[in-house]
Formats: structure tokens, C-alpha cells, sequence
């Protein structure tokens, strides 16, 4: 008899109300196996894929807190992947107070990781895809990309680790955006030397600078109980304007719908009756690609973060296409089934199941692995720094707590009246009072590109800077979004209008209590720069000197712009 989720809300409830963690084993001692059969998911139809995306080389669990402020403008106004907390909840019908509501949202966060834990973790992760398998074994797993980037450890091996990780996972294909921070070089012979055979890495949007010839595998076709199914790949397009350019300066990217296109039609002619795309391009940009790219019947997306519980249905003119979107951190895994019938899909099963470490137990071959790769790092690793009296998170448009932190670190050390920290969406949650240790503080900032920087720049010059980046984020046309959030800011006040036109967005910058002014020159720090042959200590340099002098980490005050039109934005916290 399977655990059903009444009996699961039951065991959580006890948790919730003793203040246990979720492996407390009073709590599941009357479960056996509890966990296994939260996960069980019912086998269907003949064609199945597995997915995750962003894990951002997180090999072990870990907190992490979704955004209190997604917001949507134009046609993204109150539509996925735009709804934060409550507004989330309601729409996709699920409850407050739950273990999906804490996997999906933010709210009550630190209360919520205290009763159900840590989320993710590779050895758990590879629990999940073996209990799947075992009733799918013809299931392709697929890797949507940004995992060889974001931790200490993959930092240190140039990404070694994660893709030993993924080997070892089963992973069948994957696509990629940060990965090519590593550099041409680097990606070139990771899939010549360690993916031969084994793995495809997928992008059919990336091609040589001089003659356009394609530069990788644009798709893979196999067979599913004697189906024949294509998975096409899209990378990042925009790298080489969100990342340094002169990391892949033989390269060249963008979205290629037109490539795209000629890409099903050509799996198609090869007898394809299921086409999916794995796509890096963010969820705003699928869901535009797939009103105008036709014959695809699944996009299964990343890049910008979004957990969505459940599939946008895209109508375009030849039918409709399923456009999803798997999160971050390994903290969830995608299982899609189609049910593939007189050479086309007749019917699909979608569940984006959340990766609680607490209900899985960790799959020994690949925990072993874990020790193994981190062992000749732990003593760096776990390094202790200094201990956080607050909440940090980085996860939002505008700032984070962690990326507060940074800013203040910035302008304390390099002695700046104003600084700017990029709007990564990656970087792990810690919990009041707990220690940050180095590996903690890599989380935030382990790229390939970690200079600081001080520069006298005038108050247009800021002002144009904070245009371009929120035009970036809020252009009404996705295909015009090409980075991630708001650059983060320290020392200066503002105020924003998503909904203005670009060069209009920004005004009443204000520092000190004074007005920025357009031809003053001021001191602004910052770190990550894309332009070569930029100097500067490292920004993990940075914050270990900040946390020398601040050996405890009071809470951070965020510096959030005043927003304009955006009161009943359901992408934004009440």
C-alpha cells in the first residue's frame, strides 16, 4: 500500500508542531519507507524523460529559498513563471503550509527548512532516478545545462567533478550556458575525452564565427519501446553578452529560430514522432519560441530558476507545445511521460517532483563518489569565516540578502561610495545562526571571472548602466532579455518603473540624501567584470576581509528601489 499524501501531511504535521526535522526518526518510525513511497509516480504511456537543469554544481544538499519578487510585465503579467507565494499556491491549487509550498515557495521559510530540511544533493538525486527508471527504464535523462558552475569544488577542477557526477548519474544529454566559462578549450575536451560515447552534449544555436558551421550535436534521436524520439538542444543564447566574449571567441549564439525549425522539420523526416527541446533559454523566451517554432511537443527549459509545478500549454500554428521549467540547485527533478500513438503523442503526464534529502535516502555508489572528489578540499571547504545572525538568500529582481552583503563588503573594503554586485540567481540559502563557511561563501561567488573592481564613474554613466541591465530583465519582448536579475546595488537609492520604456525606468537616484549627479564623478565598486583584462582581487578575497572585522554577520537591511505601478503585480510579495 503506497504513503499517500494525507499520510504525508500527517507526518509532517507532527513534525511541524514537535519542532523536529523531517528525519527525526520518532517522526517516520511508524513509516517505514515513507519516503520511497512519497516518490512513487504511476508508469505511463511509452515515452518518458527525466529532467533537471541549474543544479550550479550543488553535489550536496542544501537550503535554498525561492523569490518573494518574480515580476511580470506585458504579456508575463500574472501568468507563469510571474506568481510568487500566495499567488503561486492558488494558481497551481496547492495548500499553504505544506511540504510543496515550502518546495515552491518562499513563504515561511526559515520555519519550513527547520521541519523538511535540506533539498537536492547529487546521492539523492541518484535515488530518485534509479526508483524512476526501475518503472521507466527506457526514460532519457537529461541535463538542461549550468552544472559544471557554482561551487567551490567544480571551480577547483574546472568542472572535473561535476562531470564525473553526471556520468555517474546516467545523464543521457544536456545543453549548457555556464559551462562555457570554462573556456572553448575546456568544454571541447570534456566532450571529447569524457562524454565519447556516453553522454550528448546538445545546441543547436552555437556555430563558428567564420564559416556558421555547427559547433556541437544540434539533436540526438532514440529509441523508446520502438519509438523513435529527438531531443534538440539550445544553449544559453545570449553568452557572450551575460558571460565575457572572450571566453568563446570562435563562437557565435543566439536563439536560431529559423535553424530551430529547420531542425524538427529534419528529425521529423527522420521518423521522430516525439520532438523535445532542451533549452537553456529561460522560461519567458520558450514560451515565445514555442508559438513560433511548430512540430516541437515539449520544451523542458532553465536557466531562469523557475520551479513550475506544472506545464504552460503553448498553442502555435500547427498545434501546441508543452513549455517547462525545472528550477535550481538539484532541488527538483521533471519526470515527463508521453503516451505516443499512430506516430504522434496522444496524451502526457507531467509531475515536477521536489528532492527532499530527508525523505531520500543517499545512493551509496554516488555518495561515495561525493567524499571522494570533495576529500582533498575539506580542510578549505570547511573553513569557518563567520556566523550569520540572519536569513541569507540571494533569489529575487532586485536583491538578496547574500548579495546585500556583498555590496556592503564591497564598499566597506574597496572604500566605495556605491557598489554593484551582478544579479546571479544562483547561490544557496543560509539559515540564521548558522556558520558561513568558505564553501558557503563559494557558492555565491565561484566563476571563472571573480576580479573586483573600483572605478570613478559619473552619474549618467550609472544611470546608463542601471537602464541597460533592467531592460534586460523587463523589455516586454523576451527575446530582449538577456541576462538575469537586477544588478544589485549598495549605497544608492532609486526608484524603478518596470513598466516604462527603455532609458525610462530609472529615476530619483539618490545618494547620502543628495541626488546623484550627471556629470559628478563617484567611487563604485564591483566585482565579475566581462570585459577583458580586468584587474582586481578576487571577490572571495574581498569577503574574507570584510568577515575578519565582522566575525558575526548582523541581519541585512535590503536596498530595494521604490516600484511604480507594480502594487498588485501577483510576481511580487504583499
Amino acid at each position: 500500500m503506497g504513503f499517500s499524501r494525507r499520510e504525508f501531511m500527517q507526518v509532517l504535521a507532527v513534525a511541524s508542531a514537535t519542532g523536529m526535522a523531517l528525519d527525526h526518526k520518532d517522526v517516520l518510525a511508524g513509516q517505514p519507507g515513507a519516503g520511497q513511497r512519497f516518490y512513487e509516480l504511476p508508469a505511463f504511456g511509452n515515452v518518458s524523460f527525466l529532467h533537471f537543469t541549474d543544479c550550479h554544481a550543488q553535489l550536496l544538499p542544501i537550503h535554498f529559498r525561492e523569490p518573494s519578487v518574480n515580476l511580470g510585465v506585458a504579456d508575463a503579467l500574472g501568468r507563469p513563471p510571474h506568481l510568487v507565494g500566495e499567488a503561486l499556491l492558488k494558481h497551481f491549487g496547492m495548500r499553504p503550509g505544506t511540504a510543496e509550498a515550502h518546495a515552491f515557495t518562499y513563504l515561511n521559510f526559515e520555519k519550513a527548512a527547520k521541519t523538511y530540511g535540506k533539498v537536492g544533493g547529487f546521492a539523492h538525486l541518484a535515488t530518485l532516478v534509479k526508483q524512476l527508471r526501475a518503472s521507466r527504464p527506457h526514460a532519457m535523462l537529461l541535463d538542461g545545462g549550468d552544472t559544471w558552475q557554482g561551487s567551490a569544488t567544480a571551480l577547483w577542477t574546472q568542472g572535473q567533478d561535476m562531470v564525473d557526477a553526471c556520468k555517474l548519474l546516467g545523464v543521457n544529454a544536456m545543453s549548457a550556458h555556464w559551462e562555457f566559462t570554462l573556456g572553448e578549450k575546456r568544454v571541447q575536451e570534456i566532450i571529447a575525452k569524457d562524454f565519447n560515447g556516453q553522454l550528448d552534449f546538445l545546441a543547436q544555436n552555437v556555430k563558428t564565427m567564420d564559416f556558421g558551421d555547427p559547433v556541437f550535436k544540434p539533436y540526438v534521436i532514440r529509441e523508446m519501446n520502438g519509438v523513435p524520439v529527438a531531443v534538440i538542444g539550445q544553449a544559453f543564447p545570449y553568452t557572450p553578452i551575460a558571460n565575457p566574449g572572450y571566453m568563446v571567441p570562435s563562437w557565435t549564439f543566439g536563439i536560431q529560430d529559423e535553424n530551430l525549425q529547420k531542425m524538427v522539420d529534419e528529425v521529423r523526416g527522420k521518423g521522430a514522432q516525439a520532438v523535445v527541446v532542451l533549452s537553456h533559454n529561460g522560461m519567458d523566451v520558450d514560451i515565445k519560441m514555442a508559438s513560433r517554432v511548430t512540430g516541437i511537443d515539449a520544451i523542458l527549459g532553465g536557466h531562469t530558476h523557475d520551479g513550475m509545478p506544472a506545464p504552460m500549454v503553448v498553442k502555435n500554428p500547427s498545434g501546441q507545445t508543452l513549455v517547462t521549467n525545472a528550477g535550481s540547485n538539484s532541488k527538483f527533478l521533471g519526470v515527463l511521460d508521453f503516451d505516443v500513438r499512430g506516430g504522434k503523442v496522444q496524451d502526457f503526464r507531467y509531475k515536477l517532483l521536489p528532492v527532499f534529502a530527508n525523505l531520500l535516502p543517499a545512493d551509496a555508489q554516488m555518495q561515495a563518489y561525493i567524499e571522494q572528489v570533495r576529500a582533498p578540499f575539506k580542510p578549505q571547504l570547511d573553513e569557518q569565516l563567520a556566523v550569520s545572525e540572519g536569513l541569507l538568500y540571494r533569489r529575487g529582481n532586485f536583491n538578496g540578502s547574500w548579495d546585500q552583503l556583498i555590496v556592503d563588503a564591497l564598499m566597506e573594503v574597496k572604500g566605495a561610495d556605491i557598489a554593484f554586485s551582478p544579479g546571479f540567481r544562483w547561490g544557496t540559502t543560509i539559515l540564521p545562526g548558522q556558520t558561513i563557511t568558505r564553501e558557503l561563501m563559494m557558492d555565491q561567488v565561484a566563476i571563472t571571472y571573480p576580479s573586483s573592481t573600483l572605478n570613478e564613474l559619473t552619474g549618467a554613466t550609472i544611470k546608463t548602466i542601471l537602464e541597460d541591465v533592467c531592460d534586460n530583465l523587463f523589455n516586454p519582448d523576451p527575446y530582449y532579455q538577456q541576462g538575469g536579475d537586477m544588478v544589485r546595488v549598495g549605497g544608492l537609492a532609486y526608484t524603478c518603473d518596470p513598466k516604462a520604456g527603455a532609458g525610462q525606468r530609472i529615476s530619483n537616484m539618490v545618494l547620502k540624501g543628495k541626488a546623484i549627479e550627471a556629470d559628478k564623478t563617484y567611487k563604485v565598486a564591483s566585482w565579475a567584470p566581462v570585459a577583458e583584462g580586468a584587474q582586481g582581487e578576487p571577490i572571495w578575497d574581498v569577503m574574507q576581509a570584510y568577515f575578519k572585522h565582522h566575525q558575526r554577520v548582523a541581519p541585512r537591511q535590503l536596498n530595494t528601489p521604490k516600484l511604480v505601478g507594480m502594487q498588485r503585480n501577483p510576481g511580487a510579495a504583499a
